[in-house]
């Protein structure tokens, strides 16, 4: 068994798997999930596991070379958009909520946390670790 990094198999499995490119959506327990991308689920209840905890731990497995969120959480979730300004800062992109939930459709991974504020979702670019 591992004893550190994501221990979720099938996160593990998921992330194994990604490339150059390939988009990541993080979102929360209220985002439509589209058909078609790997959906890994950990919602456990309201809350658990957080938007913050998954981001945080994705982001110590992945390389990242772009993020977008929904305009939208910058007034409505204003710890998320503070979260992600912190991590991302100015390369952080924003589109309207209905747009970010088009992308999300040609995401290739989907990971659903157990997040219960509005507009906790964040869609992540993959890069390269050279």
């Amino acid at each position: 068994m591992k004893r550190t990094g994501i221990l979720n198999r099938h996160l593990a499995g998921a992330t194994a798997e990604l490339g150059h490119g390939d988009g990541v959506l993080i979102c929360d327990a209220g985002m439509p999930i589209p058909a078609g991308p790997r959906v890994v689920d950990l919602a456990f209840r309201a809350g658990v596991p957080s938007f913050q905890e998954v981001l945080e731990g994705l982001l110590e497995e992945l390389v990242v070379e772009g993020a977008t969120a929904a305009t939208e959480i910058r007034g409505a979730n204003p710890a998320a958009s503070a979260l992600l300004d912190g991590h991302f800062g100015a390369t952080l992109a924003h589109v309207p909520h209905e747009e970010l939930k088009s992308l999300s459709a040609g995401a290739r991974l989907i990971v659903r946390t157990g997040e219960a504020r509005p507009y906790a979702n964040v869609l992540l670019r993959c890069g390269v670790f050279f």
